[in-house]
């Protein structure tokens, strides 16, 4: 009854160690949250299509969880929103 119960905490330990290896190869980034609604509604209140413009606003923000700050341009702030394109290889995102 000893040998086997040596045996579980013996094995019990050699998971325990292995978790504890995998979790330092692992990078952890923390999860940016933005209210893309919010964000969208902000970007697009100038747009003459407001409804067009948020809808690519939200599909662009779900995607690269960032929307530039203002009304127009500054996409430098967020290159990917900048990158994305539509199927004419136009600016997907206004």
């Amino acid at each position: 009854m000893k040998i086997f119960t040596l045996f579980l905490i013996a094995i019990l330990l050699i998971q325990i160690e292995a978790d504890n290896e995998g979790a330092l190869h692992k990078k952890i980034h923390p999860t940016k949250r933005i209210h893309c609604g919010y964000a969208c509604a902000r970007r697009c209140k100038k747009s003459s299509r407001k409804k067009v413009c948020t809808r690519a606003c939200k599909t662009c923000c779900a995607r690269c969880k960032c929307v530039p700050p203002g009304t127009y341009g500054n996409k430098e702030a967020c290159p990917c929103y900048a990158r994305l394109k539509t199927h004419g290889n136009r600016p997907k995102c206004p």
